[in-house]
């Protein structure tokens, strides 16, 4: 069957421009993001060999496994997250009551005594594994690092009261997050994911998804700053990270490349001030619109300038509303501790990017 030209036309030159885009854009992002990151991951396996000889507890988790390296998070082109995965907390019972959203504690079990731990000063009088004690130890041990790595002319401790934090070449930020991994079971604050009315993900995706488990790291919650009623358990408290059940749900169709191309047009046009609008929330936003387009066939390349402009839709909707939930943890908002100046602010350039999308049928050849 022959179909008319001029219905032919629109999208071919639609996928000719997602594909120039792709293939200039978002490979020149992707090849300095790998360079970036070989460079700050060199310097930082150098300095964690230095605090696992002060310390052997800390083992350095940061290998590189076929080109990408484990444990490392990329919070923005000049921003990383590196998570050291410690061992041994078989003793503790992990708690996750919802009293504090998005955080959980680690209580010694029962009948176990706080002298037989690995983490023995690190217990506090109530038997709670201390996330800031932790912190506060790896942030002496990563000071002393800095100074005897062998690259200490390029690498500074920065002075953040609570997180461990270094600056590298004075241009790259990294904060080093000790962590406990936790596979097999799943944080009681998301049961309510998948939702029984959803279509997606098939049950043999949610149950990989929930069988990878999750992460309890050592930062300070931005959920829990503020709060009225702060108490000290708040401070010894474990943040639950998603990041890998999320990533399992990133696969098929043209997710990753829907993902990579949002990663840049946030680099090229929403890198803000006061960072509203971090890779992760878009990565959230995309969650949702899996949701909301359940079927493949709405994955396919031919569907990716529909995926985007509906993803920065969302967004827009979110920054209106000055809230956006966390994918698996509902009562966490990512919004939390950004100014409304820098939302509104976000808000009004993503209206500016969705009108060009939506009206330019050459968008993509000015993004």
């Amino acid at each position: 069957m022959l179909v008319p030209t001029d219905m032919v036309g629109p999208q071919a030159k639609l996928m000719n421009q997602i594909d120039k885009f792709q293939t200039v854009q978002v490979s020149d992002r992707n090849i300095g993001t790998r360079k970036t990151i070989h460079d700050v991951c060199t310097v930082v396996q150098d300095m964690l060999k230095e605090v696992e000889a002060q310390e052997p507890r800390f083992i350095s988790s940061l290998t590189e496994v076929n080109g990408r390296f484990d444990g490392l998070r990329v919070v923005s082109p000049t921003e990383f997250e590196v998570v050291l995965y410690l061992n041994q907390m078989g003793e503790f019972n992990f708690v996750d009551d919802g009293s504090m959203p998005g955080c959980a504690v680690l209580k010694l079990s029962d009948g176990r005594k706080r002298s037989m731990s690995l983490w023995v000063e690190f217990i506090t009088a109530s038997g709670y594994l201390s996330a800031r004690k932790i912190r506060c130890r790896f942030q002496t041990l990563v000071a002393q690092a800095c100074d005897k790595s062998a690259y200490r002319d390029s690498v500074k401790m920065m002075n953040d009261a609570s997180e461990v934090k270094i600056r590298i070449r004075e241009k790259y930020v990294v904060q080093i997050t000790p962590a406990f991994k936790c596979n097999g079971v799943w944080p009681r604050s998301a049961a309510q994911w998948p939702s029984m009315t959803m279509s997606w993900p098939h049950p043999n995706l949610a149950a990989q998804v929930k069988m990878e488990g999750f992460d309890l790291l050592s930062k300070e919650s931005i959920a829990l700053q503020n709060k009225q009623s702060s108490t000290s358990m708040e401070g010894d408290a474990w943040i639950i990270s998603l990041h890998e059940a999320e990533n399992i749900l990133m696969v098929g169709g043209a997710r990753k490349k829907v993902l990579s191309m949002l990663k840049t047009i946030r680099d090229r046009h929403l890198d803000l001030q006061g960072n509203p609008v971090t890779v992760y929330i878009l990565q959230t936003l995309m969650l949702y619109e899996c949701e909301k387009h359940p079927r493949e066939e709405e994955w396919e390349e031919s569907h990716i300038g529909d995926r985007i402009s509906g993803i920065i839709m969302q967004l827009i909707s979110c920054l209106q509303c000055r809230r956006c939930p966390h994918y698996f943890l509902p009562n966490v908002d990512l919004f939390r501790g950004k100014t409304p100046a820098s939302l509104d602010n976000a808000a009004k350039l993503a209206w500016r990017l969705i009108r060009e999308l939506l009206t330019n049928s050459k968008a993509f050849e000015n993004l």
